[in-house]
């Protein structure tokens, strides 16, 4: 299967041109993709699964962007069905994926871990989690922490703490923690939490879709 994805041209469309070139690390990305033939085009830009635990997709500049799906994470208490459970994503493309709801919990961890070595070179990266609110959400009054590590530690983390008591019920909102830009020299490993720990309160009403890689540009 990987010999054919890597052989064969996949033609990419854009509102202003058409392209030839296929993404970079087309081919190796797709080896985990439950798929007997290359996507097309257009499933490319809906996003392809990958053994269903994460989502690849390419932007309309050409560029890798990626979903890590909460069972690929790290989260405190999950294996609790009193203070977590699992349930249906509500995404069209994504009904074989479960997102995560905290049922209540006092300790909020949640840790991912991601190689950047198939992201597009050159192209400046944000990672976002993707949560949602639903009432009766409570113990969201002191902000959660947010935190970014890039490969190596040869920079600072990216650290910030974020009120979600400000952003809007039922609908998933983006909590964006760093950005980066990758080039092939500097790939590795990245990590990402959300935390908050100190203020010893219980929290309910959050429902957690995933982590995004994506491409951030300025124009």
């Amino acid at each position: 299967m990987s010999s054919i994805m890597q052989d064969r041209e996949l033609t990419i469309q854009s509102p202003v041109e058409v392209t030839a070139k296929k993404p970079y690390s087309y081919g190796t990305i797709l080896r985990d993709a439950d798929l007997s033939v290359p996507p097309s085009p257009e499933q490319l830009r809906s996003g392809v699964l990958l053994k269903k635990l994460t989502k690849y997709w390419v932007d309309e500049r050409n560029s890798n962007c990626f979903m890590i799906f909460p069972k690929k994470l790290s989260i405190t208490w999950s294996d609790d069905p009193n203070y977590w459970t699992w349930v249906s994503n509500d995404s069209p493309n994504e009904k074989d994926v479960q997102a995560a709801e905290l049922k209540n919990v006092c300790w909020l961890d949640i840790t991912g871990k991601f190689d950047t070595s198939n992201l597009t070179p050159g192209i400046t990266y944000e990672v976002v989690f993707q949560v949602k609110l639903k009432d009766p959400a409570y113990g969201w009054d002191t902000p959660v922490n947010v935190k970014l590590v890039l490969p190596n530690g040869k920079d600072k983390p990216q650290e910030k703490k974020v009120s979600l008591r400000e952003q809007p019920r039922y609908q998933w909102v983006d909590i964006r923690v760093g950005e980066f830009k990758h080039e092939t020299d500097s790939a590795g490993e990245i990590t990402f939490s959300m935390y908050e720990h100190a203020a010893g309160v219980w929290k309910k009403g959050l429902f957690l879709k995933g982590v995004a890689i994506r491409a951030k540009y300025n124009n």
